[in-house]
C-alpha cells in the first residue's frame, strides 16, 4: 500500500488534492490526529485489501500545538519501518493572500483579521515538515488542470518529480518586463515580422511567423545557445532550493519574435522532460491589430 501524506499552507490546494487523489483511486482522510498518525496507518496496513491498495492522508495546522511533535513522529515511524511520502503544497504570500480575499475565508492563525500574520505564523510553524517532502509543489501559478497532472504524473504514472517548475513567458517590452521574472531574454536583435505586411497581423502561433523568425540565420545558434545556458543553470537553481524558474523572452510587442522564439524553446526543453515546463504568452492579444 501507498501512503501520501499532503499537507502545505493553507490555501494552497490541500483539500482540492486531496479530491484529486481520491479520483485516482486512493483512499482519502483529512485532518488526521498526528498523536493517531501511527495508529492509523497501522490499522490501515492490517486491514489493506484489493479495494484499498493507496491512501493520502491530510494533515495541517488545524491540529494545533501537536504540528510541534509531527517531525518526531514522522521520523518514529521511518525507524519502525512504516513507507510513507510527503507531498506539501506551497504558494507565494501575495497569491495566498489574495486567494483568502477572494473567498473572503479567514486564515486559521490570522490574528484580528490580517491573514498575512496569519500565513507567516503558519510558515514558521510548517518550516520543519517542509524539509520532510519528498514533493514541493508551488500552486502559485498552476491551473486546477495543471496540478491534476502534476499529481497523475507523480501518484498514478510514478514518473520521476524535480521540486522545480520552469516557465517559459514571452513578453513585449513596450509593455513592461515581468517582475516574477528570473531570466530575461531580449530577442529584438531578430528580423521583426511585423514589418512584413502580410505577417502583421499574424502572431507567432501561425506557422508563418514562427516558420520566418526560425528561417533567420541568428536564430537557431541563439537557440542553441540558450538551451545548454538552462540545462545548465536549472539544477544549480534547484539545488539552491528554488521551486520556480520563471524564463522571460521578450521583443517589441511580444507578439511575434519572442512567441516563435519561446515554442521553440519550450519544445526543446520539454521534450526530454526532467522538470515541468509551462509555457505563456503574456502580451500576444495586446493591441493587437484586425486581420483583413
Amino acid at each position: 500500500m501507498r501512503f501520501v501524506i499532503v499537507t502545505g499552507m493553507s490555501g494552497a490546494g490541500k483539500s482540492t488534492a486531496l479530491k484529486m487523489l481520491e479520483d485516482m483511486k486512493y483512499f482519502c482522510v483529512d485532518n488526521v490526529p498526528i498523536q493517531l498518525l501511527e495508529k492509523f496507518i497501522a490499522l490501515m496496513l492490517e486491514a489493506g485489501s484489493a479495494d484499498m491498495e493507496n491512501a493520502a492522508l491530510g494533515i495541517d495546522i488545524r491540529s494545533g500545538s501537536s504540528m510541534d511533535a509531527l517531525s518526531e513522529v514522522l521520523e518514529r515511524m521511518k525507524a519502525a519501518g512504516f513507507r510513507f511520502e510527503v507531498l506539501f503544497l506551497d504558494a507565494q504570500d501575495s497569491v495566498l493572500v489574495k486567494r483568502y480575499k477572494e473567498t473572503r475565508r479567514r486564515h486559521p492563525l490570522s490574528r484580528e483579521g490580517r491573514v498575512d500574520e496569519g500565513i507567516r505564523l503558519e510558515r514558521e510553524m510548517l518550516k520543519s515538515l517542509r524539509c520532510h517532502a519528498d514533493y514541493l509543489v508551488d500552486t502559485s501559478k498552476l491551473l486546477t488542470r495543471e496540478l491534476r497532472e502534476e499529481l497523475e504524473e507523480i501518484f498514478v504514472h510514478n514518473k520521476d518529480f524535480r521540486n522545480m517548475v520552469v516557465s517559459i513567458l514571452s513578453f513585449g517590452f513596450k509593455y513592461g518586463i515581468p517582475q516574477d521574472a528570473d531570466l530575461v531574454f531580449d530577442v529584438r536583435f531578430l528580423p521583426n515580422p511585423f514589418y512584413v505586411d502580410e505577417l502583421r497581423t499574424l502572431t507567432g502561433m501561425d506557422e508563418a511567423v514562427f516558420r520566418y523568425v526560425m528561417d533567420s540565420e541568428d536564430t537557431v545558434p541563439f537557440l542553441d545557445r540558450l538551451e545548454d545556458m538552462i540545462r545548465f543553470l536549472a539544477p544549480r537553481y534547484e539545488k539552491e532550493g528554488k521551486t520556480s524558474l520563471v524564463i522571460a523572452v521578450g521583443c517589441t510587442g511580444g507578439k511575434h519574435r519572442s512567441v516563435s522564439v519561446a515554442r521553440e524553446l519550450f519544445g526543446r526543453l520539454s521534450s526530454t522532460g526532467g522538470y515541468s515546463y509551462r509555457l505563456e504568452h503574456r502580451d500576444i492579444l495586446r493591441d493587437r491589430p484586425a486581420r483583413g
